[in-house]
């Protein structure tokens, strides 16, 4: 095995990029555009903000209606690798609230970050700034704030505790109370004289309400449970929230599906006393869904997602309890659900529509928070995500994205045609984006070897002859669905660059929207022996490469893949069990050992535990080194709070030991997220210059 020094990868990276003969493009043009995201408007008037990521240069811009023509306010004009987060409008629209420095992709998502490598320790700060302009104010270190309804205070987390400043920053922040164990969620009350939170405390967590320092905190019906997401009542009576079954009890299969108790209780403030609203069928179906969108509007209606019918869909039920309203039916699912400000809306982004191809997009639409009368609010062959109703009513701004057009804001007026609106921001696109030269990707449908059709998106290139090489691109999570455009994660956004820029070397590519992934149903997001358990949705990844096979314009001696995270696990699972089948590979910070992660404790062990064992080590890369013989480079950053540094330091070992063709890229002090703006291109320099010299277009 021969391994490249870093500094050799780096350079020819570098030299290649600029040296290669008939390219339309280079890799950095197509992935200097504008990132938006936090998006978010004022509860009265017609006010915005968000944050937009130029090529590492993060800042807050804001507009107002009706134009919303959008306005810089911040200044951070360098590639620091800072996020800027948890973008919050006051209630009057007078003051932005952010966070700085955390990586909120992370499982570990308030640790501070520092991908320069600064010898200054780096921090987590809540910062405020006028929203007509002015210097931004340092608040204190901290996270998830929350602006209290008169918008002059600021409630937030420092060291799982509540702390509590002005807006104005005038006086410095303090802590507001204690509890033990460690504090979220944070609620308001809607006088604003009253706090709500979660604490959990390892095995179990409440719902608590703080009302001053002079009075015990009070908790709502107290159980053995894990308690979450709090929402006041409209009138600020009564408290919503979802339980949970408290851990413990003898320890259950570690390969066998069953069903996640849920339920959604409601608490009177008055005296804490809680009771039963609705329970979720004692089904797998019927199991806890991945985020229950809980929200409390007019007409005593608690709305919730969940997925009993096949389908993550909207529901409600009355707050006094009974049966519940099936607000969305169909063969679509529901994300990033928000009431509206006048709590009679729910809006809603879904992969529905009129088009068949619209089960791989996403439009917005609404309900009534109590009746089954949808209506789509966008349409067409772009994607719209994120919606955001201004506080008047009268707006939806959201992200929106095409085939050819990375994601910016848009607005469109409710009174105008529903293909109408106006796009934000356009002007900050670099005058040499290549939008012009991008392919328009195509939907395909394929089925694996137990016959599950498995969505894929295919980049064809038009102007190229005769047997070309291929690859397939494995998205991570695994709870993504990657769509027929440019997707609206700042991850994903950066590899659909990644895959128009292959495909304008001459490769073929093909996304493959796999098992355990988002979007066509509960089955489909919780197969049978998936993961740890088997791995089915390999399967998948399988028949994407011999799909590409079958393509008379692929050689089938060329096929690569490359994901991250999942994806990197999925990739490497491909090297290892398929080098026939895929001829070279990178792998990013993916999973790759699967035993390790086996939960042994002292005392009674799982009933399984023998069997368990065996099939989580099958289901890792590293039980298939022996087979492994395409080259491969793996690719890793050391603070990586989603997947352990530590998993590739085993695979690298094991390979070299086997004499693997390898050859690897490490980052100091790079999260999972890739903050710095020149590390992004380093690893895109690194994936694209591989692929293309293993596969030779």
């Amino acid at each position: 095995m021969r391994k490249a020094p870093f500094i050799q990868v780096l350079v020819f990276c570098v030299v290649f990029i600029t040296q290669v003969k008939g390219q339309s493009f280079d890799l950095s043009d197509v992935t200097n555009y504008p990132f938006s995201s936090d998006l978010t408007a004022s509860a009265q008037g017609s006010r915005i903000a968000l944050s937009i990521n130029q090529q590492g240069r993060r800042n807050i811009y804001v507009g107002q209606g009706p134009d919303f023509k959008l306005r810089k306010l911040t200044t951070r004009d360098s590639d620091e690798g800072i996020e800027i987060s948890n973008v919050r409008l006051s209630s009057d629209g007078k003051w932005v609230v952010y966070v700085t420095g955390a990586d909120h992709g992370a499982f570990d998502e308030s640790k501070a970050r520092n991908p320069s490598s600064l010898p200054v320790a780096p921090a987590v700060q809540v910062w405020s700034v006028p929203f007509e302009g002015g210097k931004p104010v340092l608040i204190s270190d901290g996270d998830f704030p929350e602006l209290n309804p008169a918008g002059d205070r600021i409630a937030f987390i420092r060291n799982s505790q509540v702390w509590e400043a002005p807006v104005d920053g005038k006086t410095p922040a303090k802590q507001l109370f204690y509890t033990r164990g460690a504090v979220h969620s944070l609620q308001w009350s809607p006088s604003g004289k009253e706090l709500a939170f979660v604490v959990s405390r390892r095995d179990h967590a409440f719902i608590g309400i703080f009302r001053g320092k002079e009075q015990a905190i009070q908790w709502l019906a107290p159980a053995f449970a894990s308690d979450y997401s709090p929402r006041w009542s409209p009138d600020g009576k009564s408290v919503a929230f979802i339980r949970t079954p408290a851990s413990g009890g003898a320890p259950d299969s570690l390969l066998s599906r069953r069903h996640r108790k849920w339920s959604i209780w409601k608490a009177d403030v008055a005296d804490g006393k809680g009771s039963l609203v609705w329970k979720a069928p004692e089904s797998l179906r019927g199991s806890e869904p991945r985020n229950t969108y809980l929200n409390w509007g007019e007409r005593n209606r608690i709305a919730f997602v969940s997925a009993h019918d096949g389908w993550h869909h909207l529901y409600s039920v009355s707050a006094a309890g009974g049966q519940e309203t099936l607000l969305t039916p169909g063969n679509f699912e529901v994300e990033q659900v928000r009431l509206s400000p006048d709590k009679n809306w729910l809006v809603f982004s879904s992969n529905t529509g009129s088009e068949r191809e619209d089960i791989d997009r996403r439009h917005i639409a609404r309900v009534p928070v109590d009746a089954a009368r949808m209506e789509l609010l966008t349409t067409g062959e772009g994607i719209e995500e994120t919606p955001v109703l201004t506080g008047d009513g009268r707006s939806l701004v959201m992200i929106t994205s095409t085939v050819t057009r990375p994601p910016l804001p848009a607005v469109r007026h409710l009174a105008d045609k529903i293909t109408n609106y106006k796009l934000l921001g356009s002007e900050l696109l670099p005058g040499n984006f290549p939008g012009k030269e991008l392919i328009v990707p195509k939907q395909v449908v394929f089925k694996s070897s137990d016959q599950l059709n498995i969505h894929g998106q295919l980049f064809m290139p038009s102007n190229k002859k005769g047997k070309r090489p291929a690859v397939v691109f494995v998205h991570g999570g695994p709870r993504r669905q990657i769509l027929l455009g440019w997707n609206q994660g700042d991850y994903y956004a950066n590899t659909y660059a990644i895959n128009q820029y292959l495909a304008s070397r001459g490769f073929i590519v093909l996304t493959v929207n796999y098992r355990l992934g988002t979007g066509y149903g509960y089955d489909f997001y919780n197969p049978a022996s998936a993961g740890r358990a088997g791995a089915s949705e390999y399967l998948d990844v399988k028949a994407a490469g011999e799909y590409l096979a079958s393509l008379p314009d692929v050689d089938a001696e060329r096929i690569g893949i490359y994901g991250g995270s999942y994806g990197g696990f999925l990739a490497a699972l491909a090297l290892g069990r398929d080098s026939k089948l895929f001829a070279a590979g990178v792998d990013i910070h993916g999973v790759h050992n699967y035993l390790e992660r086996v939960p042994v404790e002292r005392g009674e062990q799982a009933p399984d535990l023998v069997e368990a064992q065996k099939v989580f080590w099958d289901s890792s890369p590293v039980a298939w080194v022996d087979s492994w013989t395409s080259p491969v480079l793996i690719i890793h950053g050391d603070d990586d709070g989603n997947v352990d540094f530590q998993e590739s330091i085993d695979l690298v070992r094991r390979l070299e030991n086997k004499k693997v063709d390898m050859e690897t890229l490490v980052i100091p002090d790079e999260t999972h997220h890739w903050m710095k703006y020149s590390n992004t291109l380093k690893v895109n320099s690194a994936i694209t210059e591989f692929l293309i010299r293993k596969l030779k277009p």
